[in-house]
């Protein structure tokens, strides 16, 4: 049995942050696309102000999320960051670090293996509207 590895990338774009968009079906796409049915795949979103979960992504729990990212680095606050750079988006930085850049889903079956209400999330923390860039390798056996 040889281990397979594919690579592909996707691009979205999205709002001021946070603007969070669900990108299973692309994911899923992905997984199909490959010869992997067995695996996991690493999803990346490449850029310091952005970041990726899973959440079941129905609108109150969308809001719920928006309103706990903004009370984890609230905007207009004091950071270092913006005595450097004066930006406006040191607090863009601080909610994607501590929210990540990445996740792994186990591939079984030729199918990202997620809960019933479980969906994959790309979050905009910046201060802009931005293209994401999302890297996403898949690894495993036919």
């Amino acid at each position: 049995m040889s281990v397979l590895l594919y690579t592909e990338a996707i691009t979205i774009d999205l709002d001021i942050g946070p603007d969070i968009c669900d990108i299973t079906a692309e994911l899923d796409c992905l997984v199909e696309k490959s010869p992997i049915t067995k695996g996991n795949l690493a999803a990346t979103i490449v850029g310091s102000t952005g970041s990726l979960t899973t959440i079941e992504y129905e609108p109150g729990v969308i809001e719920d999320l928006k309103r706990a990212i903004t009370m984890l680095a609230e905007p207009g606050l004091d950071y270092e960051h913006e005595k450097a750079w004066n930006d406006g988006n040191g607090h863009s930085h601080v909610q994607a670090a501590m929210l990540g850049p990445s996740i792994c889903i186990p591939v079984r079956n030729g199918s990202l293996k997620l809960g019933t209400w479980q969906q994959v999330v790309a979050i905009n923390h910046d201060n802009r509207p931005r293209s994401r860039n999302i890297e996403v390798t898949i690894v495993g056996t036919k």
